[in-house]
């Protein structure tokens, strides 16, 4: 039997964050960077796991006894644990799924460095849902939760409006390729965040948080339509600020860039992970010189 091969796009998430979880319209965008999944048929009844990262490096391997749902060895238990638990939660959504007399050898494959926050997870929960014929949303929602903006960067190709209405994804394609985009920059702040961590310090904030994600809708729908860079960058100022209130947090600005030339907005949970930072070609040197390697232009970045 031929080798079955799925795909999914990495995200960033432009606006929006943490209040995309109350209905904040958000600007998110798929990355060229993702994620594959291929499976191979097996004579044994087993599920061989193998992970390699963008080197083809092996990062993770696991084997599985599929009859009985039983760890048989891995190389690092906790990865094996919720693996088993995303499988059994797959299954719940399809009973057929991985009922068979023979067994599997997956083998997944990155292509971007783990610690980049781009969506290991959202990647492999997109391409499993995508493999068993189930819904990616409800697997997303019953194992790791959030918003699933990131699982609807890793089915779309282009960028997309994302909003929860009802606990529902409303996805809707949006054409957001700004003139200026050869001036937008990604910059990796050396460390991954744990978005878990962000979201329940955003969880403390007792002020009015739909009136909040409203405004945050209006800006996203502002930035969707902006023809200078000098409108761009107030919006994303206004935004920094907006978040800055709710989650307690300085913007990354005025914490460790405050003598660039440019504007810089977190992207996804503050603290790791990308910045954007809006710039000319003297961006990449500057925060090279601040110990910070990893600078990206917008199109060797976004799908």
């Amino acid at each position: 039997m031929l080798n079955k091969t799925f795909y999914s796009n990495g995200k960033l998430l432009f606006t929006a964050e943490y209040l995309v979880l109350d209905g904040a319209k958000a600007l998110a965008l798929p990355t060229i960077f993702g994620q594959d999944l291929v499976v191979k048929n097996i004579d044994i009844n087993n599920l061989i796991w193998e992970s390699f990262d963008e080197k083809n490096k092996l990062w993770f391997s696991c084997s599985i006894d599929l009859p009985n749902q039983t760890l048989l060895s891995s190389t690092e238990n906790n990865i094996a644990n919720a693996l088993l638990r995303i499988l059994n939660e797959t299954q719940k959504l399809n009973p057929e799924f991985l009922k068979s007399s023979k067994g599997f050898h997956i083998k997944t494959k990155l292509s971007f460095p783990r610690n980049w926050g781009l969506g290991t997870s959202s990647t492999l929960i997109n391409n499993i849902a995508q493999w068993a014929k189930v819904d990616p949303f409800k697997l997303q929602f019953k194992t790791f939760g959030g918003s699933a903006y990131d699982i609807a960067c890793a089915k779309n190709n282009s960028p997309i409006l994302y909003q929860l209405q009802d606990q529902k994804p409303i996805i809707e394609k949006v054409n957001f390729n700004p003139n200026f985009s050869d001036q937008l920059y990604f910059v990796y702040l050396n460390k991954k965040q744990n978005s878990r961590e962000g979201i329940a310090k955003y969880r403390e904030f007792t002020g009015n948080i739909f009136a909040i994600a409203e405004e945050i809708s209006q800006i996203t729908n502002a930035i969707i339509n902006s023809k200078f860079i000098s409108d761009f960058e107030k919006l994303i100022v206004e935004h920094e600020k907006i978040i800055a209130t709710v989650i307690q947090q300085k913007p990354i600005q005025e914490k460790l860039f405050s003598d660039y030339f440019g504007q810089t907005k977190s992207l996804g949970a503050w603290g790791g992970d990308f910045i954007l930072a809006t710039g000319n070609e003297d961006t990449p040197n500057y925060f090279k010189e601040k110990g910070f390697e990893t600078v990206i232009t917008y199109q060797d970045m976004i799908l």
